[in-house]
């Protein structure tokens, strides 16, 4: 039987390193950059054929299947180049893949998620989404982590755990990260994936004394005029989405409606309309401007916080003579100062 020579350099043997296994680094080394090689072509040619805005998300999935299948590859070249029998091959990527599975627990999770959030069930890229405690849009996904654009969020909707300065849906600048493996210990709010229009309501208080109805009519012009109308929709995303979910029909109203609130103070009329995934606040501000404005030309005045007070203790007005800094002793008879009186058994007089 044949003995295969270690190589040498210059006059040091390297241990475990024969020209057979020479041979295999170097058919890996080839391996590798050929591949890297293509991959760079690939995405090249993704590039150039899926150009603008509207191709956004076939570039980034087609970027996510260029990366998944060159991990294919690559993995199962080095196997085929570094185990020539494939028993030996089968038995050493168990222990591989068990040994991985228990020191990193949180990376197998993570890239367990990455297949489940590849099935776009979950959200895609460009989605808006609440993931991990973190608000904004998908920006990137990787094998392990998932990139957002993080935005703030309005009021009533706060999260004492996630400091944002933004009161609002709109960018802060943060770019954060998220672990795929969040699919699996938290919900996902997705805005933007089944119906990319969400409900908004504005709500505004008026005095009791007001015109309600001309209020309500105000309302009523003010976000028909900038809310979505039904024609912007389109029937057919209404129909999806009550083929894919339980959705009772009156549940999905889209024209604006007003509700009343009484309270103590005024009467809050809230109207609820529907509007885009983005570019809310700005429809609000419209909303909000227009209003403000048919308010004040037709006198009814918005309701502000008022107190009234049932009780005044009594109040006596007069001539008051200044008080001394200190209270004054009280005097004797004689005009002199009284001593206090003494307690105690030295309050006593000796008999006589």
């Amino acid at each position: 039987m044949a003995v295969e020579s270690s190589l040498a350099l210059s006059r040091v043997h390297l241990v475990g390193v024969d020209t057979h296994t020479a041979t295999k680094l170097l058919y890996t080394a080839i391996f590798v950059a050929t591949l890297v090689a293509l991959r760079w072509v690939a995405r090249g040619v993704v590039r150039a054929v899926l150009r603008g805005k509207s191709h956004t998300r076939g570039r980034f999935w087609s970027r996510q299947g260029i990366n998944l299948a060159t991990s294919v590859v690559v993995t199962l070249g080095l196997i085929s180049i570094w185990f020539d029998n494939g028993l030996h091959a089968a038995a050493a990527v168990g222990v591989l893949s068990a040994a991985l599975a228990f020191a990193m627990q949180k990376a197998v999770t993570s890239f367990a998620g990455y297949f489940l959030i590849l099935r776009r069930d979950i959200f895609s890229v460009g989605d808006r989404i609440v993931m991990g405690g973190v608000r904004g849009d998908v920006i990137a996904l990787g094998f392990l982590r998932t990139t957002i654009s993080a935005m703030g969020q309005p009021s009533g909707d706060d999260d004492s755990t996630v400091p944002v300065w933004v009161q609002a849906r709109q960018y802060t600048g943060r770019i954060v990260t998220v672990t795929n493996g969040a699919v699996f210990d938290d919900p996902v709010y997705n805005y933007s994936r089944d119906f990319p229009f969400i409900w908004e309501e504005l709500h505004v208080p008026v005095k009791y004394d007001a015109d309600t109805e001309l209020a309500e009519r105000l309302v009523l012009e003010a976000a028909r005029k900038h809310a979505l109308k039904r024609e912007d929709i389109g029937p057919g995303v209404m129909q999806q989405l009550r083929r894919r979910y339980f959705v009772p029909a009156e549940e999905v109203g889209v024209e604006p409606e007003v509700f009343y609130k009484l309270t103590s103070n005024w009467l809050e009329v809230a109207v609820r309309f529907v509007v885009p995934t983005h570019d809310i606040r700005r429809v609000k501000r419209n909303i909000s401007r227009d209003l403000a404005k048919a308010f004040h030309d037709n006198g009814i005045e918005v309701a502000s916080g008022t107190y009234a007070i049932v009780e005044v203790p009594p109040l006596t007005i007069g001539n008051v003579t200044p008080s001394e800094p200190y209270p004054a002793e009280d005097a004797g008879a004689d005009g002199s100062p009284r001593r206090p009186a003494a307690t105690g058994p030295e309050a006593t007089p000796p008999r006589p």
